[in-house]
């Protein structure tokens, strides 16, 4: 993520939380910001990157994603806190680890790689 980000390590704390559940993996994401924002732009910056990846759904803040709803889905939820001097972010994800983290994931890349539809056999 650091790499992908262009940050320095200092500038992210990544917390994969172990839980006592069977499945599902919640991930809790900080990270400082070069600038002051406010949190209707970094809803707008998720949304607008995210536009059209149907296994994306960002949630509106202050609501955050919980691993009920993402589990036995091929979904990734994304749900943010922005602290109240606009500079420090925490970001929130949860993934069904065997769906989107293995299962659902071979099937989607296998669908992206036959350019068949990408939800075929995901639903």
């Amino acid at each position: 993520m650091v790499e992908q980000l262009r940050l320095e390590d200092a500038e992210l704390t990544f917390t994969p939380h172990l839980l006592p559940i069977p499945r599902g993996i919640l991930s809790t994401i900080y990270v400082h910001l070069n600038r002051a924002m406010a949190a209707a732009e970094i809803e707008s910056c998720l949304r607008d990157f995210y536009a059209g990846k149907h296994w994306v759904r960002v949630f509106v803040t202050p609501t955050l994603p919980q691993l009920q709803f993402s589990l036995h889905t091929n979904y990734c939820d994304l749900g943010f806190c922005l602290a109240e001097d606009g500079r420090r972010l925490v970001l929130v994800s949860c993934v069904d680890n065997l769906m989107k983290g293995a299962a659902g994931q071979a099937v989607q890349n296998m669908n992206l790689m036959y350019q068949w539809q990408e939800r075929e056999g995901l639903q």
